[in-house]
Formats: C-alpha cells, structure tokens, sequence
C-alpha cells in the first residue's frame, strides 16, 4: 500500500502492524494540495467572530441575508439587508442578551428554520463569546428539552411558530431558561403563560430596543473558545454535544477556500446560496460561515419543501448544497418527467446521454462533452434549478451512484459528494471536479486533516491489503474539542489525537475514499455468519424498484428480512403490465407485489455476488417512505434502527412466521 503511488493523496507516516491486541493500521495520508503545508486562514480570521467583522469591514454596501417580500399572500422577490445593516442589528441583538445578564460564556439557544434572525442571533452569540446552541427544528419538544438542561440554556430565540413547542417545555427547563426572544411576534397568552414560570419573552422589535440605551463591550475572543455546542440526534440515547471550537471552524474554511481554489471553482464575491439545510447542523453553518468569508450573498427559503423549487427560480443560486434525499427527488421527478414525453423525446434524450456521457469518461469536462445537447436538451434541468448553479454538493448521507452519474450529465454543474461528521465540523472529504472515476466515492481528504484507516478484524477489515479497508480515522484542528458533559463518551472516540468516525472506508487507487460500511453495524446470523447490514442496504439500493431499504436480522434468525419503500412509478408500471388495477396503498400487500419487489432484489444480490445469508428471503412494502416523525430517521436521514425495529416489530415477527 505504502508504496502504491496515489494522484490525490500523499503518505507522510507509514503503516503500523497490530500490536499488543491493537488492530493494525494504514499509512497516514494528506491532501495533495497540502503538500506544502495545511492552509492558514485568511490573515486576522482567528475566531467566527472575525469572520463576519471582516466581511462587514470590506463589504459593507453588499446585500448578505435576504428572504422574499410576501404581498396580499404572495411571494416577490428577494429583499436583502446589507452587510452593515445585519452588523449593525447584530452590535443590538448583542446589546439586549447582554442587558439581561447573560455574560461571556453564556449558552444561547436558537431555535426554528433558517432566516435572517437565526442568522443574527449566531452573529450576537460570536460577538459577546457566548455559547451558540441550536434546538433541534425537527426533533421535537422532547429533545428540545433535553439540550436547553444539558447545555444550561438561559436565553433562547425562538421562530414564531415554534413558540407553543417551547412552552410545553418550561415546567422542565425554566431552571436554567429565563429569556425568550421571539423571531416575530408575541401574543399576550403566551406572554401570561411565560411569566407564570418567572420568565420574560419579547418580540423581536422589542428585544432589539432593550439594550439600546447601554454599548457593551465586546469581549477578547480566543481561537480556541468553544464556539458552539451542537447536538447530534444520534440513533440511539440522547442527542450527544459537539463542542465545536473557533478553530475548528475557522480551519475549515481554510480548508474549503483552498479546495476549490485547487479545483478552478473559487468562491466570490457575486456567489449566491439558497439557505434551507437546517442551520442547526455543522453541513450549512460552515457552508453559510465560508459563503460570509467571501462577503456573498445568502437567500433564504420559505420554510416548505414543496415550494423549494419555486425559491429556486427566484433566488438563482450560484452553489446548490443538498442531502441526497432531496437529490433522490429530483432525480425522480426527472424520471418519471421523461417517461411521460413522447418517444421521440425520450430517444432525443437517450442519446444526448450517452454522447455527453462517453465524452465525460474519455476526459471532457461537463461544459465541454456535449455543449449542443446542454443547449437544447438538458438546459431544462439548469433552469429548474435557477440557471446559475455552478456547483452542487451533496452531504450528511451517501449519494446513490445511479442519482450522482445522472445529475453529472444533465445538470450542466458540477456535482460532488462530501463526507464528514459534526465531530469533524463538516467537510473531510469531497470529491473533485471532473473526475468522473471518483463518481460513488467521497473524494480525497481536504487539505487540512490528516487520515488513515484502521482494521476492523472482526468484520474482516484489512488497512494493510492491497484494497486497503478499515475504520476511517481523522486528526487535526478541525476535530471537536469533545462531548459536552461526556467524558466518558469523549474518550471513547478521540484517542491520540485520532477522531475514529465508526465508519469503514476503502482507498481508491486514485486517493479517494469510498464508505462502505458502519462499524457498529454488524450482527451475527443463527449459523454464525457475520452481516454488514449498511453494506447490503447501499447493494439493494440498487434497485430501481425501491426508493429505501431496512434490513434486518439477529442472531436467533439463520435469514434476513427487510421492509422497503417500493417506487410508485416502478410498482404501478410492474402492475399495468400485469394487468392488476390497484391504488398504491393496496398494492404494497399484494403478495404478487411483494414477489417481484423480493425477486428484483434478488437478482441485485446475484448480480454483486452476495453470498445466500445475505440474500432477503421476505420483505414488507411499505408506501409511506421512512421519515422523522414516525422517529425513524435522524434529521440526516441515517436510520435510526432500533427504532426501526421497535416500529415495525409486529411486521418483522409476521415475516419470520410465514417465511420459515
């Protein structure tokens, strides 16, 4: 391995044996475009603080948050605050927390979608040293609760419509919690409701007159202060706090402003990015934190999927980041778009396809391999996405290879897929433009972490083989500075200044990095055989009759089961073709359903030569895809399995029954 020459990666340790029962481990490996060194950020970007100063300092006339004007219940355009008019609101946002004691140190949460305000309220945090908190938008008033007592929350902002969630939480939290601050307005029962626990709540026009008659000053921030706490869902137990550094932030955006550097796509200064991943995860705060660094500009949705695209149009992004979830829906309205057109469009299509494709894998860039076809074809797919994306970044979970290869051909952009953890802030690997080999993997490391592999004997991962395979390991500044409260947790994870992500990775001959696998995510069949279950679910996802698979089994069972979310335009077109006339719903409990969906599978696991345990041998259709608020997903889309399990246990007992 040591002595296999790498395009994207360079080794600067070597492999260590097992030793003393430690498992073995891989050469340590860096960014190509590191080889001079980790790039320093920007010269006095010490702390996210000064990330924003600067950009306030040499860009003050620019437009910097902007959501849509709403006029007699419809949406205009986009109406902006410039940098100095959001610098100037946040010296009074500041002012006001400041007002109401809470001090350096403090812990403030924010809590509801994207939009200016949340925007603000971080910028107030960053500016006074206090500690930014987001409260799960999409977890609920339990978990709510949880991280306003863990993280000893004492001020909170709150959109307007989550204001009654909140409520339904002081009984519990009005120990620490004495603030609220209202994103909109107040009504006077929730004004009376608040006061009964000893509370005071302002709108937001209110709280920002509060200090207005006191200039605080702002406090001497370290690069190494904890910058926010940023909870995790997790799959099981209680969401977990990321203690995230000002170092940790601002070297990764070092990292990504010399990625793209190195990859001929800079970030600048006319860039514009839609704001709708939650702000409450690591993914959009860094994206969001580099896009301020350059002084561009930030739109911000209205808050509803299903108008997304109609935000798009407007706002004209420049860089589109998703989680493959909302790739995956994209890529099936696409789909289904070119079944319903005529024969001659979809033959017109076939062949731009193949044309722009074959050149794309003989080395053409995107804008070059087929530039007739992106005009009359497949400049559709741009306009959908406002006519300017340049770029989109795929995160939080894998991308399917079959949704990436596709939206690389018509999307006329780049598109490319990232890995990394809140742990690790973000980004620590991202594949690169143009190169098409690296379609299914997460590219080489960016160029301000160190990495290696570490064998998993237990799952038959080997670091040391000629496919070099193992959990991936991560060091350097942008690690976190551990879990809040949990040292046992911390130590758990970071040892020797490696961060162990739990994920099984697999070098490339290139130097980028395929995930393969969940370390955790392993259990033994009745005959003794061992199953990945990540592994199998990412080969069953395969099939285009499926939008998502679980997977189950246990060491009592000698098979495997599964519950799957069936395609509708598969199953309905799999129907006609049968000659059966059944709605959605009921077709998910046809048996003659079920025996097509199982042999499709199938024949995927033949095809990837999976071995007969790894074979599903019954499965349940369900039409309603896996989601948060049945609880069995985390708000990025990983399963949450033993809720899974729980959810449909009635359904796995059935399953084994009947298929025994």
């Amino acid at each position: 391995m040591a002595d296999t020459p790498k395009r994207f990666i360079y080794e600067i340790e070597p492999a260590k044996p097992a030793t003393d029962g430690k498992p073995s481990v891989g050469p340590v490996y860096r960014s190509i475009f590191a080889k001079g060194g980790f790039p320093p950020p920007p010269n006095g970007m010490d702390t996210c603080w000064d990330i924003f100063r600067m950009s306030a300092e040499k860009y003050p006339d620019n437009p910097m948050l902007g959501r849509r004007e709403v006029v007699d219940g419809k949406a205009g355009d986009y109406v902006w605050l410039t940098y100095k008019e959001v610098f100037d609101t946040v010296i009074k946002i500041g002012n006001s927390i400041r007002h109401c004691g809470v001090n350096e140190g403090g812990r403030c949460g924010i809590y509801g979608a994207n939009c200016p305000e949340w925007v603000i309220s971080m910028e107030a945090c960053n500016a006074h040293g206090l500690y930014c908190v987001p409260l799960y938008d999409t977890l609920g008033a339990g978990a709510v609760e949880f991280i306003i007592n863990h993280a000893e929350v004492t001020i909170a902002f709150v959109e307007e419509k989550k204001i009654p969630e909140l409520l339904k939480t002081l009984e519990n939290t009005s120990k620490y919690l004495k603030t609220l601050v209202s994103f909109g307005k107040v009504s006077s029962t929730q004004k009376l409701e608040v006061e009964k626990f000893g509370l005071q709540i302002y709108d937001w026009n209110e709280f920002l007159q509060l200090g207005a008659d006191t200039q605080y000053e702002l406090v001497k921030k370290e690069t190494t202060d904890i910058c926010t706490i940023m909870y995790t869902s997790g799959t099981t137990g209680d969401p977990k706090g990321v203690l995230i550094s000002n170092e940790s932030i601002t070297t990764m955006i070092a990292g990504v402003i010399s990625f793209l550097e190195n990859a001929n796509e800079k970030l600048e200064v006319n860039d514009v990015y839609l704001s709708y991943l939650p702000l409450a995860h690591i993914f959009d705060r860094v994206i969001e934190e580099a896009f301020i660094s350059h002084g561009a500009k930030i739109g911000f949705w209205r808050g509803d999927i299903k108008l997304l695209l109609d935000d798009i149009a407007v706002l004209k992004p420049t860089v589109f980041c998703a989680v493959p979830r909302v790739l995956d829906r994209i890529y099936s309205g696409l789909q289904e778009k070119l079944r319903a057109g005529g024969m001659l469009k979809r033959a017109l299509f076939g062949f731009a396809y193949s044309r722009k494709f074959n050149n794309m894998k003989k080395g053409s860039k995107h804008s070059d391999a087929a530039p007739i076809f992106d005009k009359i074809v497949f400049n559709k797919v741009k306009e959908a996405l406002g006519g300017k994306v340049r770029l989109i970044l795929s995160g939080a979970a894998p991308l399917a290879t079959h949704v990436e290869t596709f939206l690389r051909v018509v999307a006329c952009c780049y598109v490319l897929q990232g890995y990394g953890l809140t742990e690790t802030c973000a980004g620590t690997f991202v594949s690169l433009p143009n190169e098409l080999q690296m379609l299914g993997t997460v590219g080489p490391p960016v160029p301000n972490v160190d990495v290696c592999l570490e064998s998993v004997p237990e799952m038959g991962y080997d670091a040391l083989s000629s496919l070099p395979r193992g959990e991936v390991c991560v060091r350097g500044k942008t690690l976190f500075s551990g879990y809040h409260k949990r040292e046992d947790l911390t130590k758990e994870v970071l040892v020797d200044g490696w961060f162990h992500t739990g994920d099984v990775g697999e070098w490339q001959p290139d130097g980028s990095l395929k995930i393969i696998d969940r370390k955790k995510n392993i259990f033994k069949l009745s005959q003794g055989e061992y199953v990945a279950v990540e592994n199998l679910e990412n080969i069953y996802g395969l099939c285009s009759a499926i939008d998502s698979i679980w997977v189950y089994g246990n060491s009592f069972q000698s098979f495997l089961v599964a519950v799957a979310n069936p395609n509708k335009g598969a199953l309905e077109r799999w129907a006609e073709a049968n000659d059966i006339h059944e709605d959605f719903e009921t077709l998910c409990v046809n048996p003659k359903a079920k025996e097509y969906i199982l042999g499709e599978l199938s024949s995927i696991g033949k095809e990837k030569k999976l071995k007969g345990f790894e074979i599903i041998k019954a499965i349940h259709l369900d039409p309603i895809p896996f989601d948060m608020e049945r609880d069995l997903l985390t708000p990025t889309y990983k399963k949450k399995r033993p809720q899974m399990l729980k959810f449909y246990q009635n359904v796995v007992d059935e399953m084994y029954k009947t298929a025994s």
